[in-house]
């Protein structure tokens, strides 16, 4: 895993994406840091990252969309795939590189609480645990580009899909409002839900039997629940769909000054979801 490692973040490098990355996600916490924090005088850091969460939706996609669709193009991940290598040590490597890249703005960014406090009332506490959030929050991204980019041999497939990802949990906690609240909405919506969760799992595992399995299996609950017991689908989509609101845990931290160990919790058991349909996403490419 330490070579994989060491290659490719030594090819983030070499290729001018990861100098690239890091000073654009450095221009931008400078700007928004002048903006609030110097100019403004707010006393949070916490302003920046709120601002800058917007911004890691288009630089995240540009550093996960080569991470595996360009090995595929080019063939080269069939030298990774009969390696001694593990899949997982060699999907890890890969993960672990792209984060070592993102943390480097987050680190630099760490200043900024301490040229506040040198200027006036600071809150260290908030300000260095909102960075923790983001810099989790940014993980997730970043876990979710590495999966798409194993499903495709297209950067700017990647690129895009990632970017669309990103996007819509940014306006998801909007979106929940426009979902339906009645119980037959709701069993309808779970339908759905259930039917993009089993064909994810048909493109990890390319397994036909196993997903019909689980599509009928699926129907058969959500339809046999709403028949006995209908009442309990009154906005039971609206209720469950809010509660998976990734960024409102990183809102926790910089709107509410919230240490949520939860949604720290959550955000850790995301990442590591990810990582494992991105092992069998692989593991499906070598087999096929």
């Amino acid at each position: 895993m330490a070579a994989i490692y060491k290659r490719e973040l030594k090819s983030y490098f070499q290729s001018m994406t990861g100098y690239v990355f890091i000073a654009f996600m450095v221009l931008f916490v400078g700007i928004y840091f002048m903006a609030y924090n110097m100019m403004s005088g707010y006393p949070y850091f916490s302003y920046t990252l709120s601002g800058m969460v917007t911004i890691i939706m288009i630089g995240i996609p540009v550093l996960t969309m080569r991470s595996f669709a360009d090995d595929r193009k080019t063939k080269t991940d069939q030298l990774l795939l009969t390696s001694p290598v593990s899949v997982t040590k060699m999907v890890l490597g890969k993960y672990f590189s792209m984060i070592t890249v993102f943390a480097v703005p987050v680190l630099l960014s760490g200043i900024c609480p301490l040229i506040i406090k040198m200027n006036g009332t600071a809150h260290l506490k908030a300000d260095y645990a909102a960075i923790l959030a983001f810099f989790l929050l940014g993980c997730v991204y970043i876990a979710i580009g590495m999966f798409l980019s194993s499903l495709t041999e297209s950067q700017i497939i990647a690129a895009v899909g990632t970017f669309g990802i990103i996007l819509l949990l940014l306006l998801w906690p909007s979106l929940t409002g426009f979902l339906p609240t009645t119980a037959s909405g709701s069993a309808a919506g779970f339908l759905i839900l259930w039917t993009l969760a089993v064909f994810i799992i048909y493109r990890v595992t390319n397994h036909n039997l196993l997903a019909a399995i689980l599509e009928v299996a699926g129907i058969l609950c959500i339809v046999g629940f709403y028949l006995v017991k209908k009442d309990l689908f009154d906005r039971a989509l609206t209720n469950v769909m809010g509660k998976i609101a990734v960024t409102d845990v990183f809102q926790n931290f910089a709107d509410h000054y919230i240490f949520d160990a939860g949604g720290l919790v959550y955000y850790i058991s995301i990442i590591f979801l990810l990582i494992f349909l991105t092992v069998q996403s692989v593991e499906k490419r070598r087999w096929s």
